[in-house]
């Protein structure tokens, strides 16, 4: 099951944990519009994707979806250029190869993907993948590329030299992580309790056990452990290489998006029913922080030049910048309407983000302001 309403939470949710802040939305949206605070915008599908706005090391470019104008935002920052590129119906998440700069965009309105290419930005080809896709991401050793479909039971994979598709049974599926590695690729559906694990080369699946009603995923790339929020239990499902089952780490209520400081071996963790970020220490699993945030964070990203955590507060229409060495608030910046999704360039003054709720569909935040304190 997978509740679909904007500005809400737009994650799969548990009715009975969720009615309330479901309600509670509905009734600040209508507000809103009635006082003439909203401008209603072009219908879209009503989902959204934590890779809704993207960062490419190789072109050292932003994508951003435009959702409602079937296009994708595209920041340049070193040639000071923003330009809008038209792709397919309701785009809603993108994918970059890290190797070859070329960026993947799943439009969720068409069943199509657009393939950029990284350097002029033209859309090279449209490739029919089937219904609703949702989530993308690209091996950049071997060039593939994977979709998954929202009630769907297939993961659709493409040839990145010939853009050709081709379809794996694998059961319903949300969320994508890759270990390029190891050739690996990490199926997370909400309602399954599993994650499967596809073999790139075999294309073989098995599963692991996670826990039902799980959102979010982070995967330590120099250990091959994967994390998966568990929103409804309060708990982290980690899921070791070599292992079948999961053990869990503690989190706050409703915990919905992950990302780790691989250097200090520190999980956070965006606690949407909390308003707060949890702090894990992964070489005992002890919380060792819980820091308050704005309202309703749903996204969460940590730069490791400037060793800062951002963190996207859905209803405050803010981001807050945590010092990952303190595990104290630092910054609240106001970042647009409704952020639901962060990109990080490492080490910039600039912050990348997803809105529901802005014209535009991203804000850029500038983070120029931010004084850390190293003393």
């Amino acid at each position: 099951m997978k509740f679909i309403f904007r500005t809400v939470l737009v994650l799969p949710t548990d009715r009975a944990a969720l009615a309330g802040c479901i309600l509670a939305g509905v009734l600040a949206v209508l507000n809103q519009v009635a006082m003439g605070q909203i401008v209603p915008k072009p219908p879209s599908s009503g989902l959204i994707n934590p890779r809704a706005v993207v960062y490419s090391p190789a072109t050292e470019k932003v994508y951003a979806v435009d959702t409602s104008h079937g296009a994708v935002t595209i920041y340049d920052d070193a040639h000071g250029t923003r330009h809008a590129v038209k792709v397919g119906a309701e785009p809603i998440s993108v994918a970059v190869n890290a190797s070859n700069g070329m960026a993947y965009v799943a439009n969720g309105g068409d069943g199509t993907v657009s393939v950029l290419d990284g350097a002029s930005d033209a859309v090279v080809a449209t490739v029919e993948v089937g219904s609703h896709p949702y989530s993308i991401a690209v091996n950049a050793k071997t060039g593939k590329v994977y979709v998954t479909h929202t009630f769907g039971n297939e993961l659709s994979i493409l040839n990145g030299v010939n853009n050709r598709a081709s379809h794996l049974k694998t059961g319903s599926h949300d969320l994508i992580a890759i270990d390029d590695k190891t050739d690996t690729i990490y199926l997370l559906g909400y309602e399954s309790g599993t994650v499967s694990v596809v073999d790139g080369e075999q294309q073989t699946v098995r599963l692991k056990q996670a826990g039902n009603h799980a959102w979010g995923l982070a995967l330590d790339e120099q250990t091959g452990t994967l994390y998966a929020a568990r929103i409804e239990a309060r708990q982290v499902a980690v899921l070791g290489a070599d292992s079948s089952s999961a053990r869990y780490l503690p989190s706050g209520p409703i915990p919905c998006a992950l990302t780790m400081n691989a250097r200090a071996d520190v999980l956070y963790v965006a606690n949407y029913g909390g308003n707060s970020v949890s702090a894990v220490n992964l070489r005992d699993g002890h919380a060792i922080a819980t820091v308050s945030v704005g309202e309703r964070p749903k996204a969460i990203a940590f730069d490791a030049r400037r060793n800062l955590v951002y963190v996207a507060n859905t209803q405050g229409d803010s981001v807050t910048a945590i010092d990952a060495r303190t595990n104290t608030v630092i910054a609240t910046l106001p970042a647009g309407k409704n952020p639901y999704a962060l990109a990080v360039v490492p080490g910039s003054s600039r912050l990348y983000v997803a809105n529901e709720w802005d014209e535009q569909g991203s804000t850029v935040v500038d983070l120029s302001g931010i004084r850390v304190n190293r003393q």
